[in-house]
């Protein structure tokens, strides 16, 4: 019998009853389970089934009509590791660390736009070494089962960004005033266009499977991070969600697609732009409700930065903020979206006055646990992406914010037992094992669990 666990059907006291009772015999059987070693169980669960693309079904994510929730991370920098054959290696060991982690999703740039080691060397003009490079790091991820969110522009001109294609623009001879014409100037808008085509339309040198079939593919994301403060009313970035959302969808119809938005509140919901962290938030041109409302989005992004929106130094400030923050979002998603929310990027800096490993431990424990008093309800809080995961050896690439899982043990295990968690409600047995296990010998049953 296959259960069908969206919130149509579990929304209310019956499916949080089962989701509290499956993490309560989780907590016990992790017990007798070693966590410390990540979860490969979880990647033989995957091997026994095709690897097929993630879709969406009401707020959840979906696989084969399985629930997904998503434990994942962040590493932007894969395609440029890949590109040099002496820190290519760094790529597969990420690659296996998280896997063991039993982390699922990984979130990178398949951009670098007029930087060194540049995929885009000036519009529409590739380095077929570094595109190779990202070919790599797909088939990598698949060889691991990790699936990724592959961004296509960044707001910030590291790695080019909008900044970049306005350079581009000036030098073919237009009059731009602005970073922010990228989302408007039609010249501009085609050379992003142009970009959107080659990607989704590579065909993989590695694994001969074209980008837009490819079920490594998490999701596209638009962009990362996209403000216009030009214009605060939203309208501009509006219409170049609006364009580029169902553009993509054109090439590609089917893989999912999300903006890549920090989930701001803006002027169409002045009742909410009180969740806001800061008034400034309001004033950078996006708007949570109405930009995740557009046709071709199939779920909403958010971010969570405390440390670089309310105050830099450490306190508990930041872990309240973060808790009603996420619970505004996963409301927000349910009643007025109808579609899952990733919060994609969140995160500690350790250079943070007052940063200490134990706080870092308690946001994630934050993030972790108010996900799942979603997951439990059958909710749409679809998951989270910590800022970010890196290798041994690549100190020099810290922003402050990297997490080494064979140095930082304590937090190594928070990711392993929530990976557990959510594995017991993405498997068959999730929504079965209140009446199929307790069928079974207690023993039997026991090791059942742990094989998740």
């Amino acid at each position: 019998m296959n259960i069908n666990i969206d919130s149509a059907s579990y929304a209310g006291s019956g499916a949080e009853e089962i989701g509290t009772t499956l993490l309560e015999e989780m907590d016990d059987l992790l017990l007798y389970s070693g966590t410390s070693d990540g979860i490969d169980e979880a990647g033989e669960i995957m091997e026994d089934e095709s690897w097929e693309l993630v879709q969406k079904k009401g707020n959840q994510f979906v696989i084969n009509d399985q629930p997904f929730y998503v434990n994942g991370f962040n590493t932007y920098w894969l395609m440029v590791f890949a590109a040099d054959q002496s820190t290519r290696g760094k790529v597969s060991e990420l690659f296996k660390e998280a896997s063991s982690a039993g982390l699922t999703v990984c979130r990178t740039w398949a951009f670098n736009d007029g930087q060194w080691r540049a995929l885009q060397k000036s519009p529409s003009v590739y380095d077929e070494d570094v595109f190779k490079a990202l070919d790599f790091v797909v088939s990598e991820a698949r060889k691991y089962k990790i699936r990724l969110i592959l961004s296509l522009v960044n707001n910030w001109d590291a790695y080019g960004g909008k900044p970049q294609y306005v350079k581009w623009g000036k030098a073919a001879g237009l009059n731009l005033t602005s970073d922010d014409d990228f989302f408007s100037h039609p010249t501009l808008k085609s050379y992003y266009k142009a970009h959107v085509q080659t990607v989704l339309n590579r065909a993989n040198t590695v694994t001969n499977i074209t980008y837009k079939d490819d079920p490594t593919i998490f999701a596209w994301e638009l962009m990362n991070e996209p403000r216009c403060t030009s214009d605060p009313s939203g309208n501009m970035l509006q219409a170049w969600i609006e364009q580029m959302a169902v553009y993509v969808k054109s090439i590609d119809p089917k893989h999912l697609v999300e903006i890549g938005l920090e989930g701001f509140y803006g002027p169409s919901t002045p009742n909410k732009v009180k969740v806001n962290p800061n008034t400034y938030a309001q004033q950078v041109g996006t708007d949570f409700i109405r930009n995740h409302q557009v046709l071709g989005v199939d779920f909403a992004s958010v971010h969570i930065y405390a440390d670089s929106w309310i105050s830099q130094s450490i306190s508990d400030v930041h872990l309240q903020f973060t808790k009603s923050w996420m619970e505004a979002h996963i409301e927000d998603a349910e009643k007025f979206l109808g579609m899952p929310v990733v919060f994609s990027e969140f995160g500690v800096s350790a250079k943070d006055p007052g940063y200490n490993a134990t706080f870092r431990d308690t946001l994630i424990t934050t993030v972790y646990d108010t996900l799942l008093n979603s997951t439990r309800k059958g909710g749409g809080g679809g998951g989270s992406l910590l800022w970010q995961l890196f290798p041994q050896g690549t100190d020099y690439m810290d922003d402050g914010y990297a997490i080494v899982l064979s140095q930082s043990p304590s937090t190594s295990k928070i990711i392993s037992v929530h990976s557990k968690r959510l594995s017991i409600f993405n498997s068959k047995c999730a929504w079965k094992c209140r009446w199929g296990c307790r069928k079974k010998n207690p023993l039997k049953a026991s090791l059942y669990h742990d094989e998740l």
